[in-house]
């Protein structure tokens, strides 16, 4: 590892866990369904961190990324439920079940990376476009995993040095927001190295990034089964929050809203992955909050409820493919550069090759 490379990472490191310490501090200031809101957005973030490095840098377009999460949700349950039964708890029961969660969507990921080495454009999405129709035809047909009603999760209590401290949802935001932190900093650490120039490589011309050395099959199932276990761990996030995990929570609509909030965001993004991921959840509950308090009559705020947020979000997805074809992190970008340029310092050294002169 380079010395740049050795900075960039350090870099990236301590700006997740500032970022970290940020939102376990946050916690504090929200009430309970916020923190559980919370917990969500960070569930979600880690699936779209992994799909937005999947296709915006390798180009691998995936229609059931909701499959993988799902993945990580079961392998959590199938984990930490015999655990609980075997008596076990806190943080081994906790820690076997994310093991579940990392086997269960690492090894389907592994799958998918391996077809994905050969399948390209239409076929690798149409590949995963059927792994989420049939999920609720795989999870009926297979034993001991809840058919539609799903498995329950174990509670997940607030250890007892916290009790006077925290809440439960607040626990499980914690839960939530040290996972992601986890999950996700890898990833941008990937993005920013050798593995994202691989990646960009592969994605710009297979035939040069071969005679460069770099294989695409070995680069494109890296890349799914990182992004699959990140999103893995973000299933098994979203068990703990919610207690349950059933396949009709991960649907084809679920797995599509998670590819919009990655285009919206910016793909390649892990900050525009933040933002898709944080619209996903907010959006909706905000344009309900709006419609509830309009005093509309029942039935149109019935009909209203759900629809009127997909009809949102397509039109937030023209919008920004039109303005902000890079997504709303490029579209950030510019103000973020221009307002930390005024902390700079304006008195720079002059160059000393410009005082010889």
């Amino acid at each position: 590892m380079t010395t740049t490379t050795h900075s960039r990472t350090r870099a990236i490191v301590l700006r997740a866990l500032v970022l970290t310490v940020l939102a376990l501090g946050a916690t504090f200031l929200l009430d309970s369904y916020t923190n559980y809101q919370l917990a969500v957005v960070a569930a979600y973030f880690c699936a779209t961190a992994g799909l937005t490095l999947l296709v915006g840098l390798t180009g691998q377009l995936s229609l059931g990324h909701g499959v993988l999460m799902a993945a990580g949700a079961y392998g959590y349950a199938l984990a930490a439920g015999p655990a609980a039964d075997a008596g076990l708890g806190g943080p081994l029961r906790f820690g076997l079940g994310i093991l579940g969660a990392l086997v269960v969507s690492g090894a389907v990921g592994a799958l998918l990376g391996l077809a994905g080495a050969r399948l390209r454009g239409p076929y690798l999405a149409g590949l995963t476009l059927a792994l989420v129709v049939a999920l609720p035809a795989l999870t009926s047909e297979i034993p001991g995993v809840g058919g539609d009603q799903g498995l329950g999760v174990p509670f997940e209590g607030v250890p007892d040095a916290l009790r006077g401290i925290l809440g439960v949802e607040q626990w499980h935001a914690w839960i939530a927001v040290i996972v992601t932190a986890v999950a996700v900093t890898p990833l941008a650490v990937m993005r920013s190295g050798r593995s994202g120039m691989r990646m960009r490589a592969v994605h710009g011309d297979e035939v040069a990034a071969k005679l460069a050395g770099v294989s695409p099959a070995r680069v494109k199932t890296g890349a799914f089964v990182a992004g699959a276990l990140s999103a893995g761990l973000g299933g098994a996030v979203l068990a703990v929050a919610t207690q349950n995990v059933s396949p009709g929570g991960y649907d084809l609509a679920f797995s599509l809203l998670l590819l919009v909030a990655v285009v919206i965001g910016g793909l390649g993004s892990i900050g525009g992955a933040a933002v898709g991921a944080a619209l996903v959840v907010l959006l909706p509950w905000g344009i309900n909050t709006l419609t509830a308090a309009a005093g509309l009559p029942a039935d149109l705020e019935q009909r209203l409820s759900g629809n009127l947020a997909v009809l949102v979000f397509g039109g937030l997805l023209i919008l920004v493919t039109v303005l902000w074809p890079g997504g709303l992190s490029h579209a950030l970008a510019g103000p973020t550069r221009r307002l930390t340029s005024r902390f700079r310092t304006t008195d720079q050294p002059v160059p000393q090759s410009l005082t010889e002169r």
